[in-house]
């Protein structure tokens, strides 16, 4: 990655639907130059243009951090809770807890169903600690690209 790439992921962390006419001149290139280098940032894996949605105002008015401790490898554990649609991301970490999941559903009983009947029987999950959100504080998704 060079400077013109990394001033193109700031543009579209700050405006992901930016016509290529204006990201072009931004970055110091032609609206199509602008086009193929996006491109083939997408292709690289390095940037996803997706679409940001606000959960609580998408109906989901229970939200949980759970902390969950595995005895055995944590990414067979994570790959298992990534076929919930709840699930919206899954961290593999270390100390306390092995992964970080966190969870949105629509009800406080569609948490309890999650916890009870999809995270604590799966092979190896030793316990479950349960965070719930009382409201998101902060939620932005600008990183330094250098």
């Amino acid at each position: 990655m060079d400077e013109i790439d990394r001033a193109i992921l700031r543009e579209l962390q700050t405006d992901g639907r930016i016509p290529y006419a204006e990201l072009g001149p931004k970055v110091g290139l032609s609206p199509s130059a602008a086009r193929q280098r996006l491109q083939r940032l997408i292709d690289a894996k390095v940037v996803q243009v997706v679409g940001v949605t606000d959960p609580v105002a998408m109906g989901g008015q229970a939200m949980a951090l759970l902390g969950v401790r595995v005895d055995g490898d944590p990414r067979a554990v994570a790959d298992e809770l990534a076929r919930h649609e709840e699930v919206v991301y899954t961290v593999l970490t270390s100390g306390t807890f092995d992964l970080f999941v966190e969870v949105v559903c629509r009800r406080p009983a569609e948490l309890l169903d999650i916890v009870n009947d999809v995270v604590r029987p799966i092979e190896g999950v030793t316990a479950v600690e349960s965070f719930p959100y009382f409201g998101i504080h902060t939620h932005r998704f600008l990183w330094d690209v250098g």
